[in-house]
């Protein structure tokens, strides 16, 4: 079984951030740790360990500071942490430019969302690496006999 992938999520509104982790956990495949504030999701990056975090998804707008400057400061400690986030108004768009990737909450299915968050966390990780076994040798079995006569003697 594969380790479960943390999402950082970040909402000023406790409901949406209970449906919204709700739903990745769900899933069985992810981990979410959920927070309110993002002084306090600033803290929480500042403090993992690398590769304990595999995405910050937040809101565009919260009071003290948006979504935008939060991926921003987010990616200064965290560069390699992918960031999505998801606006109540498309016309934001242009607002959200710090993060790999944008959403209009009300716009979109939580399947799309799923298959975002899904996309962000496969490309943090990188291709799947295929380990192929090493050619044999020609002169193994040459090896082994000589070894075999040397023992022998």
């Amino acid at each position: 079984m594969r380790p479960k992938k943390t999402i950082l999520c970040v909402d000023d509104t406790e409901q949406v951030l209970s449906v919204r982790a709700f739903l990745l956990e769900t899933r069985g495949c992810y981990k979410v740790n959920a927070v309110t504030s993002p002084k306090e999701a600033l803290e929480i990056i500042a403090n993992a360990l690398p590769g304990t975090l595999d995405l910050l998804l937040c809101d565009l707008l919260m009071p003290g500071m948006d979504g935008n400057e939060l991926v921003r400061r987010a990616k200064e400690l965290n560069p390699n942490l992918p960031a999505m986030i998801v606006s109540g108004t498309v016309t934001s768009f242009e607002r959200a430019s710090r993060a790999d990737a944008f959403l209009p909450k009300g716009a979109c299915s939580p399947i799309e969302l799923l298959e975002r968050i899904r996309i962000l966390v496969t490309r943090k990780r990188g291709p799947r690496k295929h380990i192929l076994p090493a050619p044999p040798h020609r002169d193994a079995a040459a090896n082994f006999n000589q070894h075999q006569v040397a023992v022998a003697s």
